[in-house]
């Protein structure tokens, strides 16, 4: 951690083009793309990062910067502007100005919906050129280690995700609807009202692509918002809001901040935004649930099921799947697969062991297995141990820490890792608060069930908190149908390739059976977290010619 004096002259942005500009960067190298400020595969110990903060159109340091350590060996490599407790006013003030009708609204400044159409237009070209794909995919993998095909997943959502909000598609979310009134000159008409001063959390597993979709979200819907990134990540998105605002995003239509949890929580008690999006951990959110008075919208945590059903097809696919399930991105996804609920019928097939076999295949050289962000090596393991205290339960695979790595100790590096609990064990009230503990990780719960014994397994889903995604692996209808019928996950995939990770951006994805829970990536998403409806009843008249003053009532 090191401090700068005040009169340190910062880097200032990538200027704004015109709309009317192109750019052809086929030629270019990569430190040369028209809005970065860093190289990815050059930050190091002698050539660290630096993330600035961007408010009230200008990007600016701090009187304090934290110091992240490289994720893969520890080395010091990112510099953070991390804002203190007694800076944050400018983003309090920044937010003060944003009136509760917005920036646009379908009665105010409607071209605006024109321009995020243009800007989405012109970020999605830039996304969709190789040495700009490449520079975000590498920056993802320098701060959140997973494999090159996973990151690059991200950008290709967030890409698709901008071209589908191109041309006109932005004025389209904010289409209204009229109903005939009950005389001459009367009609109700319902509009999408944006919120105005909102803000927006999100987490380290997805940099790029959970903040980025929030984001243009609530800037379609006409919001201010203030993006605070999970600072171990924040770079990303730091470099992503330098290409918007190469493609035309006014520079004070977005605040952006880096800074501890205590210090955003009292900026958004300041500032009060009239929203708040939070995707992260069941404890933050339910926190600000109630410092914020129930003005969120949460995605949380997710302990997430898979049920294998009783017609048995396919095992090298559905071997595969779970595999990727559980622990692509190092299980560090909030829709990756906690349990497994395998009928009796899977248990004479080859599905462990080839579930073993390929979960051997991942390795720290390609990072299809990599650090733990949230979780040390020596908490999973007791975890892991506590498990294998429960009566008739066992490991799989796994268990064991990392070979030959330099990750530091206060992340976490461990094999992709199973352990098997009996049903009846899991359901007993000792146990099933530690089975269905969330372990951030390479890790997963495997469980079997017998032919008379799925009324157990909704049980233990029926008694789980959090209801994310979920995946129902069968062909049979009248099992999907009982399954589906007594289930409330959000994002249920249901079939025989049924998964429970992967979400692109052309379906819902969120958390199903709370008021408060929010989607991202489609209109709906959109529509329901960055806007609230309004109702607009026209009387225009005419009063009719006889009309009298009537008797009161």
């Amino acid at each position: 951690m090191y401090r700068v004096v005040a009169s340190r002259a910062f880097r200032a942005g990538a200027p704004q083009k015109a709309f009317g500009c192109w750019f052809n960067l086929s030629s270019r190298s990569a430190h040369t793309l028209p809005f970065a400020t860093l190289e990815a595969d050059e930050i190091s110990g002698s050539k660290p990062g630096e993330v600035y903060n961007l408010v009230q159109g200008k990007w600016t340091g701090s009187s304090i910067w934290n110091t992240l350590l490289d994720p893969l060996n520890g080395e010091p490599f990112i510099k953070i502007a991390e804002v203190g407790e007694k800076e944050i006013q400018p983003f309090v003030e920044s937010l003060s100005k944003c009136p509760k009708h917005g920036l646009h609204n379908p009665f105010k400044s409607p071209e605006r919906y024109l321009l995020y159409g243009d800007i989405s237009t012109k970020a999605a070209h830039m996304l969709s050129l190789p040495k700009v794909s490449n520079f975000f995919t590498r920056l993802i993998q320098r701060v959140s280690p997973k494999s090159y095909q996973q990151a690059l997943g991200e950008v290709q959502v967030t890409q698709k995700f901008l071209e589908n909000f191109c041309g006109d598609q932005v004025r389209f979310l904010a289409r209204s609807f009229a109903v005939p009134g009950n005389h001459l000159g009367q009609q109700s008409h319902g509009y999408r009202w944006p919120y105005g001063p909102v803000a927006i959390i999100t987490p380290f597993n997805f940099p790029l692509e959970i903040p980025a979709l929030q984001l243009m979200g609530a800037l379609y819907m006409g919001n201010k918002p203030i993006l605070k990134v999970d600072s171990k990540v924040s770079i990303v998105m730091e470099q992503m809001m330098r290409l918007l605002h190469y493609c035309g995003l006014p520079v004070e239509d977005v605040d952006f901040i880096n800074s501890d949890g205590k210090t955003m929580n009292k900026l958004l008690m300041e500032a009060n935004p009239r929203m708040t999006l939070f995707t992260g951990s069941s404890r933050v959110a339910e926190k600000l649930a109630v410092d914020l008075k129930g003005r969120v919208k949460l995605e949380d945590a997710g302990f997430d099921w898979k049920i294998l059903g009783p017609d048995v097809n396919e095992v090298d696919y559905v071997s595969w799947v779970c595999d990727q399930d559980a622990y692509a991105c190092s299980g560090q996804k909030c829709s990756a697969q906690s349990v497994l609920f395998m009928h009796e019928n899977w248990s004479s097939t080859s599905l462990l062991s080839k579930m073993k076999d390929l979960a051997d295949r991942r390795k720290l050289e390609d990072l299809t297995v990599g650090p733990v962000l949230t979780f040390t090596t020596e908490a999973m393991l007791e975890h892991m141990n506590k498990l294998l205290k429960v009566p008739g339960s066992k490991l799989l695979f796994g268990g064991e820490e990392l070979k030959n790595h330099s990750i530091p100790s206060i992340y976490g590096a461990l094999k992709p890792t199973a352990i098997f609990v009996p049903l009846e064990e899991i359901l007993k009230d000792g146990n099933y608060e530690l089975v269905t503990r969330e372990i951030f990780g390479p890790f997963q719960i495997v469980t079997e069930y017998k032919q008379d014994q799925l009324p157990l397994v909704l049980n233990a889903l029926e008694r789980m908190h959090a209801h994310l995604t979920a995946a129902v692996v069968s062909n049979d209808p009248l099992f999907l149908q009982e399954v589906i019928g007594n289930t409330v996950n959000g994002t249920t995939y249901a079939g025989l390739r049924a998964r429970t990770t992967g979400a692109p951006q052309n379906h819902w994805f969120g958390p199903s059976g709370d008021p408060r829970g929010a989607g991202i990536g489609t209109p709906e998403a959109i529509k329901l977290v960055w806007s609230s409806h309004r109702e607009i009843i026209y009387d225009y008249g005419p009063v009719p010619g006889n009309w009298e003053i009537p008797p009161s009532t």
